[in-house]
C-alpha cells in the first residue's frame, strides 16, 4: 500500500489527543501558534513569518482557527469550520490579543507568547499557562507519523550510499566537499521527489545534508566548503530526510583510503556508543540516562574529552524537537517516541567521527530505520582512491 499525507480523520484524532492534556491539566483549551503544533492539530504546513496563526482546541466545543485574511484559502481545506480572520500585521489591535477576545475563555494555555504581550494577555485571563502541553502529545507518534519516519530515513540512507559509491571517482578528479554533496543530493533528492512528489504535494518534503572532511570534520556544525578530501581523512555526512512534514536522520563516517588503527578503534568506539543507547531505550529509562549510558561507552574507550554534544534528540514534525536525549530532561521513554542516535569524536585540528541513526520505540525495543550502517560495516566504510 503507497503512503498517503496524514488525513481529516488523523487531525480530528490529534485534537482529541490534545484536548484530553488540557483536561488534565485542568484548563478550558490550549491555544497552539507554533507552526508544528498548528500543523499537528490542522494538516496546516504554512510558511511561519511575523503574521500570528493559531488553532484554539478547547476541551469542550469546536476548535477555532485564527488566521491572517491572506491565508483564508488555505483555511477553507482543513475541516475546521469556525474560521476567523485578522486583517494584517500588527494591526491596532495584536493578533494574539485578538485571538484571545475570539476565544472568550479564562483559563488557556499558550505554546507561544511574546514577553510584550505578557501582561496584556493576563490582564484577560484567570490563568494563564506557558506550557507547550502539544510536545509532549507530538512525543508519542502514531503509526502514520512512523510510517513517513521510516521512509523519511530510507532517503537518507540512499544519499550515503550514493556518497559511498561515488566519492571515490569524485575525489580522484579533483572532486570537493561541495561536489560531493551536490552529487549524493542531486540523487537522493530525485529519487524522492520522483517516488513522492505527485502524492505528497504541498506537504514538506526535502533532503538535507552535511560533508566534512579531515580537520573540518572536528567541526560539528561546520560549513561544507570547496576542499579537496586527502587520503588518510576521515569525512562525515549528516543527512536529514522528511516527508509529509515527518523528518528521519542518517549519518556515518567514512575513511578516504585505508583505515587505519586508530581510526578503527575510534569507529568501534562510537559502535559501542550506538548500541548503549539503543539498550537504553529498549530499557525505557529516562532521556538523561539514556544520554549518559551512551556517552559512557565513549568515555569507558578513553575518549571523554573529544565529546561536544548530547546523544540524540526527538523527530518528528521538527528535526529537532523535544525529548531531548541530553542532560537535564527526566522525560521517561515511552512506546512510539522517536529519536536520533549520534555518536561523536572531535578532534580539533586533527580530525572527527559522526555517525547518525534513527530509532524507533517500539512495544518490545527499538527499531531502526536507518539501515546504511547496518548493511556496510566499519571497515567498508572507506572511500577507494
Amino acid at each position: 500500500m503507497s503512503l498517503r499525507p496524514l488525513d481529516s480523520t488523523f487531525f480530528d484524532r490529534a485534537r482529541d489527543r490534545l484536548r484530553a492534556r488540557a483536561q488534565a491539566a485542568g484548563l478550558d483549551g490550549l491555544l497552539l501558534l507554533r507552526a508544528p503544533n498548528l500543523a499537528y492539530a490542522t494538516g496546516l504546513f504554512l510558511s511561519a513569518n511575523e503574521r500570528p496563526m493559531g488553532v484554539w482546541v478547547p476541551v469542550e466545543g469546536d476548535p477555532i482557527l485564527m488566521l491572517p485574511a491572506l491565508e483564508r484559502e488555505n483555511a477553507e481545506g482543513t475541516g475546521i469550520r469556525d474560521l476567523r480572520f485578522y486583517d494584517e500585521f500588527p494591526g491596532e489591535v495584536p493578533a494574539v490579543l485578538w485571538m484571545l477576545d475570539q476565544i472568550g475563555r479564562k483559563s488557556i494555555a499558550i505554546d507561544l507568547l511574546d514577553a510584550a504581550l505578557l501582561d496584556a494577555a493576563r490582564e484577560k485571563l484567570a490563568r494563564l499557562d506557558l506550557t507547550d502541553h502539544a510536545m509532549p502529545v507530538r512525543a508519542v507518534k502514531e503509526p502514520e507519523e512512523i510510517a513517513l519516519t521510516v521512509e523519511a530515513a530510507s532517503f537518507a540512507d540512499l544519499f550515503l550510499s550514493r556518497l559511498h559509491a561515488a566519492a571515490g571517482d569524485i575525489i580522484s578528479q579533483g572532486g570537493t566537499e561541495a561536489d560531493l554533496m551536490a552529487d549524493a543530493m542531486a540523487h537522493a533528492r530525485g529519487a524522492l521527489f520522483a517516488k513522492h512528489k505527485e502524492a505528497f504535494a504541498g506537504t514538506p518534503m526535502g533532503i538535507t545534508a552535511s560533508v566534512h572532511s579531515g580537520p573540518r570534520a572536528a567541526l560539528p556544525h561546520g560549513a561544507v566548503l570547496e576542499r579537496v578530501p586527502q587520503a588518510g581523512e576521515t569525512l562525515i555526512a549528516g543527512i536529514g530526510g522528511s516527508l509529509g512534514g515527518y523528518h528521519a536522520e542518517s549519518g556515518v563516517t567514512l575513511i578516504v583510503g585505508e583505515i587505519s588503527p586508530e581510526q578503527r578503534r575510534i569507529m568501534a568506539a562510537m559502535e559501542a556508543c550506538n548500541d548503549a543507547g539503543v539498550a537504553a531505550l529498549a530499557a525505557r529509562t529516562t532521556c538523561t540516562q539514556a544520554n549518559d549510558a551512551a556517552l559512557d561507552a565513549l568515555r569507558d574507550a578513553g575518549l571523554g574529552d573529544t565529546i561536544r554534544h548530547r546523544i540524540g534528540h526527538g523527530m518528528g514534525l521538527e528535526g529537532h524537537e523535544a525529548p531531548w536525549l541530553a542532560p537535564g530532561d527526566d522525560t521517561r521513554i515511552e512506546t512510539h517516541m522517536i529519536f536520533s542516535n549520534e555518536p561523536g569524536v572531535y578532534r580539533p585540528g586533527i580530525d572527527g567521527y559522526r555517525t547518525i541513526n534513527t530509532m524507533v520505540v517500539t512495544a518490545d525495543g527499538v527499531d531502526i530505520p536507518s539501515r546504511f550502517q547496518a548493511t556496510t560495516p566499519i571497515d567498508a566504510r572507506v572511500i577507494a582512491i
